[in-house]
Order: C-alpha cells, then sequence, then structure tokens
C-alpha cells in the first residue's frame, strides 16, 4: 500500500473486524492481516468495506515489508502463551524491523498491571509481553476496558433468565467496568489513528456498575424482577479455581476455571480500572448496561 495504513492483526476474528471497520469509517486505509490458511468467507466483509486483506506466513521477515508504511499496527491476536508471547512477539519485531510509529497490543481486559501474578493466567500472558513491548523501543499503547459488555448478553455465565438472577461473589456493591466491543473497536481506531503521542495504558469503560445496577436494569428492560444471587466469598471462588486447574485446561484458551479468574480479578477489586480516559475523544459515545439490555431484548423479542 503506498499511502499510510493502519495493519491490523488478527482481523478475521470478532474484535479485529470492528476494529478496521471503524478505521475505514475514519477514512484510514487499512491493511488486514489474517493467517494463510483463513478462509475467505471470513474475510469478506472486510473487502467489501475496502480493507485490504492480505494473507501472511506469521514470521519476522514475510510481515517486515507488509508493515512497511503503516502508521499503527493494531493486534487483537488472542490465544495462550504461543501466540500471545511467540506469534504477537513476531509482530513486534517486525513492526520495529519496519519503524511503525505505533504498536497497540491485544490486551482489551482487565486492569492486569494491578491484578496479583498467578491469579489470572490470560492476564498473566499479557503483562508478561509487556516487557518485550519495553526493549523494543516502539511506542505503544495498551487499550485497557474490562470485561467486554457483550458477555452480559445471550445465556451469560452472569446472568440466569429463568430464575431470574444475577450471580455475584463477594459483596454486591463491587463496582465493575463493563464496554461493549463495538465501543472498544471504536476507541482503538481512535488511537490507532491519533497523531499525538499517547501513554502506555489508556483505560475505558462504557459502564461503570456494581451486581445490583444490573439486576435493576435488567428488570427494567424485561419488566420482570431480577435479584442478586450471591455465590460466596472471593476467597472460596479462588479456592474452587485451584481445585479444578488440577484436572487439567491448561492448553485450553477458555476453561471453566479461566472464567472463573476473571470473575475473582472484578469482584476483588483487583482488575478495577482508574482512572478512566472516556474523555480522550470527545466525539465517541458510550453503551450503558440498560441501553444495551435493551438493544439485546429487540433483537430476540421472544427471549
Amino acid at each position: 500500500m503506498a499511502s499510510p495504513f493502519v495493519a491490523v492483526a488478527g482481523a478475521s476474528g470478532g474484535l479485529g473486524q470492528l476494529v478496521a471497520m471503524e478505521l475505514i469509517k475514519k477514512g484510514v486505509a487499512v491493511k488486514a492481516l489474517v493467517r494463510l490458511n483463513t478462509d475467505p468467507s471470513r474475510t469478506e466483509k472486510l473487502r467489501s468495506a475496502g480493507v485490504t486483506v492480505t494473507p501472511v506466513n506469521f514470521e519476522v521477515q514475510a510481515l517486515i515489508p507488509e508493515l512497511t508504511g503503516a502508521i499503527c499496527v493494531v493486534s487483537t491476536l488472542q490465544g495462550l502463551k504461543d501466540v500471545i508471547h511467540t506469534v504477537k512477539g513476531k509482530l513486534l519485531e517486525a513492526s520495529v524491523a519496519a519503524k511503525v510509529p505505533r504498536f497497540i497490543p491485544s490486551d482489551f481486559s482487565l486492569d492486569s498491571t494491578k491484578t496479583k501474578p498467578g491469579s489470572n493466567r490470560n492476564l498473566d500472558l499479557r503483562r508478561e509481553f509487556h516487557a518485550q513491548l519495553k526493549k523494543s523501543g516502539i511506542a505503544w499503547t495498551s487499550i485497557l476496558n474490562g470485561a467486554f459488555m457483550d458477555l452480559l448478553g445471550g445465556d451469560s455465565p452472569m446472568i440466569n433468565h429463568k430464575r431470574r438472577k444475577v450471580a455475584y461473589i463477594g459483596q454486591a456493591t463491587q463496582l465493575l467496568d463493563f464496554t461493549t466491543m463495538m465501543d472498544t473497536a471504536a476507541y482503538t481506531a481512535a488511537v490507532a489513528a491519533d497523531t499525538n503521542p499517547a501513554p502506555n495504558f489508556l483505560r475505558i469503560a462504557g459502564d461503570t456498575v456494581n451486581v445490583q445496577d444490573i439486576a435493576g436494569a435488567q428488570s427494567k428492560v424485561e419488566g420482570t424482577q431480577y435479584k442478586a444471587s450471591w455465590m460466596g466469598p472471593v476467597w472460596f471462588m479462588e479456592f474452587v479455581i485451584r481445585v479444578l486447574r488440577l484436572f487439567g485446561g491448561e492448553n485450553e484458551t477458555f476453561p471453566t476455571w479461566q472464567g472463573m479468574q476473571y470473575m475473582t480479578n472484578m469482584f476483588s477489586g483487583a482488575g478495577k480500572l482508574e482512572p478512566l480516559d472516556n474523555d480522550r475523544y470527545p466525539e465517541l459515545t458510550w453503551t450503558k448496561v440498560e441501553d444495551f439490555f435493551r438493544q439485546q431484548k429487540n433483537k430476540t423479542p421472544n427471549k
């Protein structure tokens, strides 16, 4: 690509596609880097929108020419150590060699800078990768968005629609950060297209609520009473996680105990985002939990 562009790695995935589409809306040229064996049907929407889809071998020498001329590289790659450290490490090395000014790693989660090592395997992997970023010399910005609000839709692990219960551990008053994937993508696109310097960490939340707020919003939208349902103290969930890990799941991206680790990080307050940087791009709007539930109800009116 002759003109400046943003390279999005992992653009065939949900968040990657949204980031690419938001950049196109802003009039920014986008090169979507996907694996060589990616099914063309997964990138058809991107091609139709004007994104340059480039299947590539994720090795340093193959990536360098594809990244040359990019103003930013956005990684939305997800996986375990082989992806978060190794594949993303090669993407980072190639970005430095291609003289790309900025790199956005695929963090997109709770505040991994504050969680205790060992308390969340996936957050540990992201925090460990920050050491590679610091050594690289490239300008980098990690976008932390709390939990994806989208996880509260459908068959959510937190919300039981049959019993009208919203599950929680610890204290019902603990504040939790949620951001939709769409809002996260819009913010990421704004950072990627911004030529101004950015800090290493930007923290955003579409809505900050406690479990009682979630139950209240669901009650209002559904027209029937939802109640917070206590599942026990945080320490007991941590004990259950240790037991479950004895039975495996270490090679799975999201075993049952991994979701429980996120829950303990949220309800203990360890992963709480503050201060927030929502106002950095005042043109952006944010989806609140009640609005999200209403959108979900309109999609599935007979739920």
